[in-house]
């Protein structure tokens, strides 16, 4: 009679992961990865002039290594949150994947919040809200004088 071998149904090396750390992780990567279509395709629309831009191309290289302050003077640029505004222009569109990129996070996180609190983990709760409200102020400029 041969001995019965079990195998382990989790393959060799995985890890068990939460539903909280699932769901973190697969919201994460479909931002990142919606971002990084949209920064393209942008970036594509603007360099083959399909949509109009704030600095024409042949003006990039010019402009391209000023400080912040001269960029925004030689182009006319608004200044802090005022590219929302401009997101219909090819150079600006490119900061909407960009902004899903570093707002992935916030996305994530916010989803969380239901999960911990119907499991009564009010602590995780709150500590995803937090991490929400100190980038959402990060990104508002208000701390640094950027808005």
């Amino acid at each position: 009679m041969k001995p019965t071998v079990t195998r382990p149904t989790t393959p060799v090396g995985a890890v068990d992961q939460s539903t909280e750390q699932q769901r973190y992780a697969t919201l994460l990567e479909w931002c990142t990865r919606i971002g990084l279509v949209v920064v393209v395709l942008a970036f594509a629309a603007y360099l083959l002039g399909l949509v109009p831009a704030r600095v024409p191309l042949d003006r990039l290289a010019e402009v391209w290594s000023l400080p912040v302050e001269q960029y925004l003077q030689a182009t006319g640029g608004a200044k802090g949150w005022g590219w929302v505004g401009e997101i219909g222009r090819g150079d600006m569109a490119a900061l909407a994947g960009i902004g899903l990129l570093a707002g992935g996070s916030v996305v994530a996180l916010l989803t969380l919040v239901p999960l911990y609190l119907k499991r009564g983990d009010r602590v995780f709760a709150a500590l995803c809200v937090a991490e929400v409200a100190v980038i959402l102020l990060a990104a508002s400029g208000i701390v640094t004088g950027g808005h």
